[in-house]
């Protein structure tokens, strides 16, 4: 009996040491699991949603063109001989931009002269004849008309002279040249663009439903990212009609350029202020994930799983570099926004602080 007893306590003992041993695994893979979740976890901040209040501004994109944009090209055909600008060069009013070898049409201006001095010798001759009822009345007619004729073909050669010569019609800056000398060019072909752009004009197109409220003399905040400046400009043209592909109207915005930084084919974004006010939730676009087809997400944090889940979102207006939700997030949810390119729907997180 004290033998079972004993075998018994053994036993007893045994199976208490072995619930022991498994409970203590147990734990310890429950420790590595903990700490394999804690090692997995993203870190990342995030933004508690509020409410805010923001102006109905209108973004624009437009191209930057002169305040008044010349094609310059010779009335007369030739040979180029001269030309006296570069591409990027001021060219004042006036100034001779270039000019043909005008050899032939000095000639042919000598020419002229000749004729018109051979029939005005003529015609004197013929009044005389007429005075004395010696010639009809037709051949005095017909010496008049060769006079007259005579006298226009001179002064035809001697503006065709004068359009060897390629003069600035305004002042500003050259922006191409499409010829070299030596080059034989027709006649009306534009060969040179000159811009003032003292001044200078933000075009950009109006979406219809935006054209409302728009005039003339209203003020428009201009940034142009390839100078890093920031600009005041006046709406001077609001379109009359509508791109019959687009159904958008044309906008000008003038802007003031005196040191000339502003060059033609530049990019501006302007703001336009509405004067209304929205309220609504706006979100930093960094934070915005985009998959094919346009659709766009966020990740919402659960504070209490500390896990980020996939929301899909619909974007409206940009405005104060934040862009306003239309629908799939409520006030008060967290969202992250730093961190989100690394996570997937689900992720466990960690939110720095």
């Amino acid at each position: 009996m004290k033998l079972i007893s004993s075998i018994k306590k053994a036993g007893g003992n045994a199976l208490i040491i072995s619930m022991l041993s498994l409970l203590l695994v147990a734990c310890g893979n429950q420790d590595e699991k903990s700490e394999h979740l804690s090692i997995q976890a993203i870190r990342v901040k995030t933004e508690k949603l509020i409410t805010t209040k923001t102006d109905q501004d209108l973004v624009l994109s437009g191209n930057i063109e002169g305040n008044a944009t010349v094609k310059l090209g010779f009335m007369v055909p030739g040979k180029i001989s001269e030309i006296n600008f570069l591409p990027g060069q001021a060219v004042s009013k006036g100034s001779l931009v270039a000019s043909l070898e005008s050899t032939n049409y000095i000639l042919n201006k000598q020419l002229t002269e000749v004729e018109l001095n051979e029939a005005k010798d003529q015609f004197d001759r013929l009044k005389i004849m007429h005075a004395k009822s010696s010639i009809s009345e037709l051949d005095f007619t017909k010496g008049n008309f060769a006079l007259q004729k005579a006298s226009t073909q001179l002064k035809l050669a001697v503006k065709n002279l004068q359009d060897t010569r390629l003069y600035a019609p305004i002042s500003g800056i050259l922006l191409s040249k499409d010829i070299e000398v030596g080059e034989i060019i027709a006649s009306g072909t534009p060969l040179f663009v000159l811009a003032d752009i003292t001044k200078v004009k933000v075009s950009a197109l109006v979406p219809e439903g935006e054209l409302k409220g728009l005039k003339k003399g209203q003020s428009a905040d201009v940034d142009i990212e390839a100078l890093d400046r920031h600009y005041k400009g006046t709406i001077v043209e609001v379109g009359a009609l509508a791109d019959a592909t687009t159904r958008a109207f044309t906008l000008k915005i003038e802007i003031n350029n005196q040191d000339l930084a502003i060059r033609p084919g530049m990019i501006a974004q302007t703001r336009i202020s509405s004067g209304h006010f929205k309220t609504g939730i706006n979100i930093v676009p960094e934070c915005i994930v985009n998959e094919p087809g346009n659709q766009s997400y966020v990740y919402v944090a659960d504070l209490k799983s500390h896990r980020a889940f996939k929301r899909k979102i619909s974007l409206g207006k940009m405005s104060a570099n934040r862009v306003e939700i239309i629908s799939g997030l409520s006030t008060g949810e967290t969202i992250v926004i730093s961190g989100q390119n690394a996570l997937n729907d689900g992720a466990p997180i960690k939110i720095e602080q």
